[in-house]
This record gives C-alpha cells, sequence and structure tokens, in this order.
C-alpha cells in the first residue's frame, strides 16, 4: 500500500503530520510533499521513502511547476493519497497523482475532488485528526505526540553551540531554558520575553530562539538575561533547533512553530495563548506541558490565527499576562524535573 501524503501549510502543520506518517508507514511505503522549509524538518524521518519538496510560491510556481511534480507523482502509482492541507491545488495535485484514493476533510476547500471524505472534529487536537485521516475517520486512542529525528550534523550544531557558551548539558547542574519570543503572526507575540528572562536568569540558563529575522528580538532578550544567556536565533537550522530544544529542561513559546518542535522532542512547554486558544486544537503534546492566557476576556478568540492588529485595539490578551505568572509555571516544572 503506497502512500502520498501532501502538506504544504505551515512548520508546525507538517509536524502535527508525523503521527499520520507513521502510521501509513506501518502499512507500506510513504512519500511526502511539503515546503522546502518543512522539507529540512523531515529529514532522516524512518517512516517516510522520500520527501518532495514542492515551492509552490517560487522555483515551482504556476501551472508549470505543478504539472512537472504531477508527471513525477503519476510515475509513482501510488494506491492513496492523504490531504493533510485541504486547498483546491493539493486536492488537484492529488487527482493529478492518479491516486486510487484521495482521503481528506469534508470540510476543505479541494473536497469535490475527493473520493473518501472525513468529518473534522473541532473537538479534537490536530495531531488526532490528521491521524484521523488514516482510518477513514475513526478516532482511536493512539500515541498523538509527533516525532522528529536529528541527525549527527545537527547534535554537532548544538554541541558547538553549547560548548561556545561553556555549558555542558550532560552534568545538568543548571537548568537550560529555552524562550521563543518571535512568531508570524503579529498579536500572537507576547510582549515580555524580556522581562521572563530576567525573572528566570539567576536560576536557569536562557536560550532564546529564532531565526535570522529574529535577531533584533532575540539580542533583547539575552542582553535581559545577563552574560550567561545564549542567543541562538539565526545559528542553527529547524532540526537544529529541534534538537536544541530537546537539551533545554523547559521551553517558553507563543502559539507558534516552536511549541510542535518541543512536542516532537518531548521537551515540556509553556505556551502562551493570546487571540488564539487551546481548543482549537494547537496546544503542546509533550509531557509536563502547560498552556496560559487571560481565560476571563470576552473577546477570545478572536481569529483562528491570529489577526496583525488587535481588532479592539487594546490587544489585553497579551499585555494583561505578566511575566512572572509565566515564570511561576516555567519554576514549578523546573521543580518537578
Amino acid at each position: 500500500m503506497s502512500s502520498l501524503v501532501i502538506q504544504t501549510s505551515f512548520l508546525g502543520d507538517t509536524v502535527l503530520t508525523t503521527p499520520l506518517i507513521a502510521e501509513l508507514a506501518s502499512r507500506g511505503p510513504v512519500d511526502v510533499v511539503t515546503t522546502p522549509a518543512s522539507a529540512s524538518l523531515l529529514a532522516n524521518h524512518p517512516g517516510i521513502r522520500a520527501v518532495i519538496p514542492y515551492d509552490k510560491r517560487g522555483a515551482d510556481r504556476g501551472i508549470g511547476g505543478f504539472l512537472r511534480l504531477a508527471r513525477r507523482l503519476r510515475r509513482v502509482a501510488y494506491d492513496a493519497a492523504y490531504l493533510a492541507q485541504g486547498s483546491m491545488r493539493s486536492a488537484a495535485l492529488a487527482l493529478a497523482s492518479g491516486a486510487g484514493r484521495r482521503v481528506g476533510f469534508a470540510t476543505s476547500a479541494g473536497r469535490s475532488l475527493y473520493n473518501v471524505k472525513v468529518a473534522y472534529r473541532d473537538d479534537e487536537h490536530h495531531a488526532a485528526r490528521l491521524l484521523s485521516l488514516a482510518s477513514n475517520g475513526a478516532h482511536e486512542s493512539r500515541d498523538l505526540r509527533p516525532r522528529l529525528y536529528p541527525g549527527i550534523p545537527e547534535r554537532g550544531a548544538v554541541d558547538r553551540l553549547l560548548a561556545l557558551h561553556d555549558v555542558d548539558d550532560s552534568i545538568g547542574d543548571t537548568p537550560l531554558v529555552a524562550l521563543a519570543p518571535a512568531s508570524v503572526w503579529a498579536t500572537k507575540r507576547w510582549p515580555y520575553y524580556a522581562e521572563l528572562a530576567r525573572e528566570l536568569a539567576p536560576r536557569s540558563r536562557v536560550v532564546v530562539l529564532g531565526s535570522a529575522e529574529d535577531a533584533s528580538l532575540a539580542a533583547e532578550v539575552c542582553a535581559a538575561a545577563g552574560q550567561g544567556a545564549i542567543n541562538a536565533a539565526g545559528v542553527l537550522s529547524l532540526l537544529g533547533s529541534a534538537e536544541l530544544i530537546r537539551r533545554c529542561n523547559v521551553l517558553v513559546t507563543n502559539d507558534s512553530a516552536p511549541q510542535h518542535l518541543a512536542s516532537a522532542v518531548n521537551t515540556p512547554t509553556v505556551t502562551i495563548f493570546g487571540p488564539t486558544v487551546q481548543a482549537f486544537g494547537f496546544g503542546p503534546l509533550a509531557r509536563q506541558s502547560s498552556t496560559i492566557g487571560i481565560e476571563s476576556l470576552p473577546c477570545r478568540p478572536c481569529d483562528r490565527h491570529g489577526p496583525r492588529q488587535c481588532p479592539l485595539g487594546h490587544w489585553r490578551c497579551m499585555r494583561d499576562l505578566g511575566p512572572r505568572d509565566v515564570a511561576a509555571r516555567v519554576l514549578d516544572i523546573l521543580s518537578q524535573s
């Protein structure tokens, strides 16, 4: 039973697709079509035969790129295609691949091209929703925690970074607390990471994660934490960042991709929810994890992803959540380690 998984959405969605991939891999070979960024995350995955990058906004944009990929997929002759991302373009790609079964959610934009439609349940974690595609909608009790597989290059890069900052994580005498202050969604960015770093610095080594574009924000947070802080923004690959998170005792993050990286390497996580809520199905899945937000605000949630600006102008869902409240969650996790 050869399977094609199409997942060209955000990085976090790709991570949450790995339980589905693992289930399909128990039945036969699995290939995955995903974005170039997500393709690097799936390197070394033992359940994937081939990762096929689809640069739909770059080198493969337009009908030419679509047809080239469709011809490549059609030569494989897949038994089934699983639409983990539900756009009409993805559905058309599944159809063009020649896969006999095209499985996706009944609410997706491309559902008219599916021949197996699965109910999308709002009351489930998204990892469970995606996994249900493998069983025609049956929601059995299974391990939902995603998995990533950093390899020797990623482990080596983290070893060098920690050694540069005189950290020997094999000893474990000083906790490593990772902070991921950035997000592509402006209203998801909790504004007090620098203050949180200052609170945590006397009790831990603070590690700040992010991309090269987050360098100035990361430098600000590191400056607040003092000389012991480690600025990893733009230093590591995505899979390398997952390996660094694995070495940490706890991660504090917004409702964004680092939370899912932590779930995949089983690092306890404190996720800060502002305009979005955990009930959407994108909360942490690692051990000892927790979420925090201003539950009493009647305007929450205001958006599925997080708007560019607060619709009411006050942004209280983030501004009213103080650094000491978040620090208390972190220290509670550290006390259990």
